[in-house]
């Protein structure tokens, strides 16, 4: 929950725009993601490219990279929301996988390691295959609970800051207790606010394209979620119907055109222009913080990074 300063009272004009609960299933196919629960064997990119053909997409996107071998929670961009990937790139990741011991090991000895070493910032060399360069960098490892043991498969669960690798943590706890080890499985339960509930296999997510085409919507309204609905993390201002347009064509937003300010932006962060029917018209970089948006007469509040809503949405003359 969140606080709120606002510059103005303002009603929305009707006849203009869209709540997102309201747009038509082909205007959510522009517009919305999926929360895919990849199976074992594709890599993302390929899952991806699965969704494009389903919808006949002009373009996607997914956010956070799963290994082939991995399973579980792969938000699949679609069309136009494919320009908002950079609101997602920071979301905490949360992980069950099973760890194999290459020796017997004491688990409350394995605990204590896990607790003392592997808790709170690591430092982590990126494995060999990754796709980013191999040198040092430090992730945050919020939780590591073993929830089971058989033998030397512990099944554990993992809550981590975006970017951290499972495989490579699991294989340097190995190494911290001596003993090696190695993960069997790996299953994402959850990348943000997405969870595995709203997970949905590709192979319902064409029944329900296919349901669609016969005149059943209701399944595939399910599956599709609005981009609003899925930035509940990103700090928003709302701005009047007589400033969207301008925002289309690339203007910049003034603190005039402001109608409300979520309180706690800083300078310099990443946020969302909303109307006030709750459509995301852009995002943009914050000139302001958000005290100063709500008492500044003039100047930028807010550079547009990426237009998202078509120009003429607003148009009000």
């Amino acid at each position: 929950y969140s606080m709120w300063l606002v510059r103005d009272i303002e009603e929305t004009d009707e006849r203009f725009g869209k709540r997102p609960e309201e747009r038509s299933i082909e205007e959510l196919i522009e517009n919305s993601l999926i929360i895919v629960d990849k199976h074992e064997g594709p890599t993302s990119h390929q899952v991806s490219l699965w969704v494009k053909e389903i919808f006949n997409a002009k373009k996607v996107g997914h956010i956070g990279t799963l290994d082939p071998k991995v399973t579980g929670v792969l938000p699949v961009l679609l069309n136009d929301a494919v320009k908002v990937a950079p609101l997602f790139q920071k979301l905490e990741k949360e992980y069950v996988g099973i760890m194999h011991l290459h020796k017997d090991f004491d688990i409350e000895k394995l605990k204590e390691i896990i607790a003392n070493k592997f808790i709170g910032r690591i430092i982590q060399i990126p494995p060999k295959k990754a796709a980013v360069a191999r040198r040092p960098r430090e992730r945050e490892v919020k939780t590591f609970d073993i929830l089971e043991v058989d033998g030397r498969d512990i099944l554990f669960q993992t809550k981590v800051e975006a970017g951290t690798y499972i495989r490579k943590l699991v294989w340097d706890i190995g190494a911290e207790a001596g003993i090696g080890a190695h993960m069997v499985e790996l299953r994402r339960i959850r990348a943000g606010n997405f969870s595995e509930e709203q997970a949905h296999s590709l192979v319902e997510i064409r029944d329900a394209f296919e349901f669609w085409k016969e005149g059943e919507e209701k399944y595939l309204r399910k599956i599709l979620i609005p981009v609003e609905f899925a930035i509940d993390h990103v700090k928003k201002v709302f701005v009047k119907d007589t400033a969207i347009e301008a925002i289309c064509n690339g203007a910049p937003l003034y603190p005039v055109g402001i109608v409300r300010i979520q309180e706690g932006i800083v300078e310099g962060e990443l946020i969302a222009i909303m109307s006030l029917k709750n459509e995301l018209v852009a995002i943009g970089i914050a000139k302001m913080n958000s005290k100063k948006m709500y008492e500044a007469k003039k100047g930028v509040a807010v550079r547009i990074d990426r237009v998202i809503m078509k120009k003429g949405t607003y148009q009000l003359k």
